[in-house]
């Protein structure tokens, strides 16, 4: 008799795979030769194990590779839906009541909490999980199979075990007309929370840990403007440049940075930029060099006098703070500091 291989049962830590980033998909055509799109949501991605045997219980990791689930005891009670042997990648969000709308804000204090905090923010701001993809069904591994074997076990998942919130399926489409409709119209939404759309070769396996071409993000962008406040580098040749708006006080107030400028952009700011004079509104603040760390920036301040098109996703935190780098696009010389939006207003606000 043949003997039978061993079981591979997956445990944490377990690394997603990773999307290529690009601006669009060509025509939406590609979806008709091989391809789904999902909706892409504005959340943490996350990884949820169901441990098989007694006293097994929910894990919650983070993309590098952190065990968060004990900030989470409401994913973790709504854990007795869930069989054993489970594994699936997905997005971590969470509801705000009081704004009626998911909420990037709220899902960050509850992953700061833990304790008593973690409990009384679940009752007040309960956390979604939305599963896109099925790495381990029933303690079998499926890492190999294709996308599309994939998501028809993870359907046929919710829909036998009649799953709930707060256990959601992803919106997944082959229409090339659906998936122009989620990235260019739902996008726009500040209650969907969509920040785009993911497209996923059907025949792809799961490749953990690899940022793939067989998967493509796409965030929708829009163009506004900003005052440009600072700059990293020197006058003469800058880097980057640290963007603002004018609040309801007339204070200036940071939206962000943006990726490093092309050559020839920087070439044309420096003859443009001056240096800050006195009473700077950003003296003595300090830039972090990207969202969410405590890395600071070397900056030289500029008068705020130059506005900037610019172009960014819809991944704004309230207030209208852009929680990834933005792109310069032009120079407007024919705008004021005056007409730029407001900070706090405008389609850059209520994307957030």
């Amino acid at each position: 008799m043949k003997e039978a291989k061993p079981r591979v049962v997956l445990t944490p830590p377990v690394e997603p795979m990773l999307a290529q980033a690009a601006e669009y998909v060509p025509g939406f055509g590609v979806l008709a030769s091989g391809f789904a799109a999902e909706q892409k949501f504005d959340g943490h991605r996350t990884i949820l194990f169901t441990p098989a045997g007694a006293g097994g219980r929910l894990l919650l990791q983070t993309r590098r590779g952190s065990l968060v689930q004990d900030r989470f005891p409401d994913l973790v009670a709504a854990a007795t839906q869930l069989p054993d042997g489970l594994v699936l990648d997905g997005e971590l969000v969470v509801w705000d009541p009081a704004a009626g709308r998911l909420s990037f804000e709220a899902l960050q204090r509850r992953a700061a909490a833990r304790g008593r905090t973690a409990t009384a923010l679940a009752a007040q701001t309960p956390a979604f999980f939305i599963a896109f993809d099925a790495l381990q069904i029933d303690g079998t591994e499926l890492l190999a199979l294709p996308y599309a074997e994939r998501r028809r076990r993870l359907e046929v998942l919710f829909a036998a075990r009649a799953l709930t919130a707060p256990w959601t399926l992803c919106p997944m489409t082959t229409d090339p007309d659906q998936a122009r409709e989620w990235l260019e119209d739902w996008t726009q939404v500040p209650d969907a929370a969509i920040e785009g759309i993911v497209v996923k070769r059907m025949n792809q396996p799961y490749r953990p840990g690899v940022r793939d071409r067989a998967w493509t993000k796409i965030r929708r962008r829009n163009t506004s403007e900003a005052i440009i406040g600072a700059i990293t580098a020197t006058l003469a040749r800058p880097q980057l440049l640290i963007l603002g708006r004018y609040d309801a006080t007339g204070h200036l107030r940071p939206i962000g940075r943006t990726v490093p400028l092309r050559t020839e952009a920087a070439r044309t700011l420096a003859g443009q930029l001056t240096p800050a004079g006195p009473g700077h509104p950003w003296t003595g603040v300090g830039f972090s060099s990207a969202w969410g760390t405590r890395d600071v920036l070397d900056t030289t301040l500029v008068r705020p006098v130059l506005v900037a098109e610019i172009s960014t996703d819809t991944s704004v935190d309230r207030g209208g703070i852009y929680r990834h780098p933005i792109r310069y696009v032009r120079l407007r010389a024919d705008m004021s500091v005056d007409d730029v939006q407001r900070f706090g207003a405008g389609p850059a606000a209520a994307a957030g």
